[in-house]
């Protein structure tokens, strides 16, 4: 398993976006994201941060059914 990249809130928005996600609503310094991936739909929510924590970024993956991989990949 390959590690996480550091990564910011804009960057992972970016990232995502590339994917076919679009925004769907921001609240405060949060943004949600909806998508389709592997034939589910999914939604997303990215704290819009200079700097994600190791376990927000998992989290992040988890819920848009991305594996570290594909994530380092796209960038």
């Amino acid at each position: 398993m390959a590690k996480l990249p550091v990564l910011s809130g804009a960057q992972v928005i970016q990232l995502l976006s590339h994917l076919g996600f679009i925004k769907a609503a921001q609240k405060g310094s949060h943004v949600k994201l909806r998508g389709i991936r592997n034939g589910k739909k999914r939604i997303v929510i990215v704290p819009f941060h200079k700097e994600l924590a190791p376990g927000t970024l998992t989290s992040i993956l988890r819920q848009a059914d991305l594996s570290i991989e594909e994530l380092i990949n796209k960038k």
